[in-house]
Formats: structure tokens, C-alpha cells, sequence
């Protein structure tokens, strides 16, 4: 995996990070916990406050279902520190998780978080990692546009509901438009399984699409 980006699927690279909580080591210092590790491209900028603001908030609930917050740029840890003391002190908002001081540009260029045609500032991306390491997802949103904070919280449960419950998720769950919050069973992948599962009293419609109702 060296000497390219990792991928879904793939164990995160070790690597020896400096933030505004010392130094960690990642992915081990987060194992048994999930993980959402985020750049962002600058301290001091507007998106970007609207963005830590918004996570700022929604930290208590992550913590909840057993994850952790990790913010990067390619700023110091001293910028990084100021930046929180200037968004507590004007917008009442604490950041309670570490931000990565990358200032070599190490972290960055190893995960893919530079955009060549910006210099060496940091894409908005997002990568989440489960509690043995592995990545699960990856996201990458332009420095134009903000992150919906809600969409990554509920990717982490979408994620912990699969791994745990063997099903998986349709589109805009917990709210789909068709089957609210129930989720999908898998299809079935031999002619006999899908047989029975036609004629089997689960809800859906085909062998192929079948829901039920799980807890979180």
C-alpha cells in the first residue's frame, strides 16, 4: 500500500502524528473505537469554522456510539490553538477533539488530501475508520463546498448497524421514503435461497429486495 492512497477496505498506514492534544499514534491510539479523521483546508477561514463549529456540536453524539473525532490541516499546533481560543471566545463553541498539525504536509500527501491546482492546502476530506483500524469509507468534498455533519454521524451507524445485524442500509435510511427505517436483507446468492425467499412471508417485494426492522 505504500506509495499510494489507501483504500476502502484497506488498513489505515501507521504514522506518528503531532495535534493539540500531543502526539498520537494512529491508527493504534483509536483501536476499539471507531474513527472519523477530517481535513480541512485552513485554520482562520470561514467554511472551515462553520465546519468544526458544526462537529464541535455533534461530538457528544459521535462519543456516543463509541466514536472519536481527529480534525487535520496543514497549520501548526500553535495555529490550530489560537483558532479554538478565537471560535470559543466569538462563537461560544468549545472544540472538544485534537486537530492533526501537519505542517509538512506528510499526513496529507499520504491520504490523498491535497488538490495539486490549491498548493498545499488540505481537500475536505473524510475518512472513516472502524475499531480495528480498517478504513470503511472515504469522502472528499471540494474546499467550495461545506460538509454536512449529519451524513458522516449517520454513516458511522450505518456502518456499526451492518456490522453488526448482517444487512444493509437504502438510500436516505433511517428515512427512506419507501421503508422509513428498516433495513435490507441481503440477496440471497444461490436459485434455492432465492426461492425460499420468494415465497417466505419477509416484507419486500422479490427474493432480491427484503426488509426488516432492527435496533441500533
Amino acid at each position: 500500500m505504500e506509495g499510494r492512497i489507501p483504500l476502502i477496505g484497506e488498513k489505515f498506514p501507521e504514522m506518528k502524528v503531532l495535534t493539540t492534544d500531543g502526539a498520537k499514534e494512529l491508527p493504534k491510539d483509536y483501536k476499539g473505537k471507531w474513527l472519523v479523521l477530517f481535513s480541512h483546508p485552513g485554520d482562520f477561514t470561514p467554511v472551515c469554522t462553520t465546519e468544526f463549529v458544526e462537529f464541535a456540536k455533534k461530538h457528544e453524539d459521535f462519543k456516543k456510539i463509541n466514536t472519536e473525532l481527529l480534525g487535520l490541516s496543514v497549520d501548526a499546533v500553535h495555529s490550530h490553538i489560537k483558532w479554538m481560543e478565537w471560535i470559543k471566545d466569538n462563537l461560544g463553541v468549545e472544540i472538544t477533539f485534537p486537530i492533526i498539525a501537519d505542517t509538512m504536509g506528510r499526513v496529507a500527501s499520504r491520504l490523498g488530501m491535497v488538490d495539486p491546482e490549491k498548493g498545499s492546502a488540505t481537500v475536505r476530506a473524510v475518512f472513516i475508520l472502524d475499531p480495528e483500524g480498517t478504513i470503511r469509507l472515504i469522502m472528499y468534498y471540494p474546499s467550495e463546498v461545506g460538509r454536512y455533519i449529519d451524513e458522516i454521524y449517520r454513516a458511522v451507524r450505518a456502518l456499526q448497524l451492518s456490522d453488526k445485524n448482517k444487512v444493509v442500509t437504502p438510500a436516505n435510511w433511517p428515512d427512506n421514503s419507501i421503508f422509513g427505517s428498516k433495513v435490507i436483507i441481503p440477496p440471497a446468492s444461490t436459485y434455492s435461497e432465492a426461492m425460499k425467499r420468494k415465497t417466505s412471508d419477509e416484507e419486500g417485494y422479490d427474493w432480491w429486495l427484503k426488509v426488516k426492522e432492527v435496533k441500533e
